[in-house]
């Protein structure tokens, strides 16, 4: 098949080398404003450049991947749907609910299939708990941890658009709580702090953050999220039930050390990268894809489902700046 690709950023060529190894892919078109980034993908994946997103749409692709940047997203993903075209879209669907809320809107009934890039649904482990959570081995849940740790904060212009901590980074940790548990969250309380650059308090944001969710069923998610963990990238999942407790992210390449006297684990080097540590997971995941594209499955990630993430995120950064709990049905429009 032929994959568009519009984006040649950093996870955009991430995705374009990925796409470029997968057997289903025979050939990529691509765009982006910067004639650097396409020299390099045609040059390294023997892609064939457009210099627009109309052109890419009309160069007879069957498929077609977003990485642009996120006020983008929108006008992209439905001038996909227009054409009839599969898509992929990096997470946020947009940059706010009620044009996240537009965007479905006119998705749904459209028939074309439109898959957002929540590459932890693709990880084996995060894969294999949502197994034991649903096949009832784990019991009744009572606990949820959910940890994202990055290892250095992005750099000042990221921050000044991203939303905030909850939004661009915490979302991870809302889809993936609702997707292994298969509950919904019903309540948040939330706070944060800075510790570190001054700059990203100077945006309005927290470097540090943690969530307190409430699911449908009572069960509790706590989520702890940070720009600064200088051992690397730490991203882990822990779920308490009746019956058994299990983790994900317990591997030789946590970047945690232990202090326990005889104690070895972890023994490898940390993850250091979110790209590291997912490579597989987006393997997967644009693997996923192809088979939307050729029809053998539906999305796996829809827009409905990446709009009760960026719910629970607004829910979350409304809660830190009003210091309260929050309902999730006060955000919903």
């Amino acid at each position: 098949m032929r994959i568009g690709i519009m984006g040649l950023g950093r996870i955009g060529s991430f995705h374009a080398e990925t796409l470029a190894g997968l057997d289903g892919v025979d050939s990529l078109v691509v765009t982006d404003p910067v004639a650097a980034a396409v020299a390099t993908a045609t040059e390294r994946f023997g892609a064939t450049a457009t210099d627009s997103p109309e052109a890419l749409l009309a160069a007879g692709v069957d498929g077609v991947v977003i990485a642009a940047a996120t006020d983008a997203h929108p006008s992209l993903i439905l001038a996909a749907v227009r054409a009839g075209i599969p898509v992929f879209c990096e997470k946020p669907v947009a940059r706010g609910v009620e044009e996240s809320l537009e965007v479905l809107r006119a998705v749904e009934g459209s028939g074309v299939e439109v898959h957002i890039g929540y590459n932890r649904r693709f990880d084996a482990g995060f894969a294999a708990a949502r197994r034991a959570v649903l096949s009832g081995e784990l019991g009744d849940l009572h606990t949820v941890r959910s940890t994202t740790l990055d290892p250095a904060p992005p750099p000042p212009a990221y921050v000044a658009v991203s939303g905030g901590i909850f939004r661009d980074c915490g979302v991870h940790d809302f889809d993936i709580v609702r997707w292994v548990t298969g509950r919904e969250v019903v309540e948040v309380y939330a706070t944060g702090g800075n510790r570190g650059a001054e700059y990203i308090r100077e945006a309005g944001d927290v470097d540090t953050a943690s969530a307190l969710l409430t699911l449908d069923d009572g069960t509790i998610a706590v989520i702890s999220d940070s720009r600064h963990n200088a051992r690397g990238h730490d991203v882990r999942l822990e779920l308490h039930g009746m019956k058994d407790s299990i983790a994900v992210g317990l591997q030789d390449r946590l970047p945690l050390r232990s202090v326990e006297p005889g104690t070895t684990f972890p023994a490898g080097t940390p993850h250091t990268f979110f790209m590291d540590r997912f490579a597989d997971a987006y393997r997967a995941e644009l693997t996923a894809f192809t088979e939307v594209v050729a029809g053998t499955r539906t999305s796996p990630c829809t827009v409905a489902d990446a709009i009760e993430a960026s719910l629970t995120a607004e829910a979350c950064t409304l809660s830190l700046r009003e210091h309260r709990p929050v309902r999730l049905y006060e955000v919903r429009k």
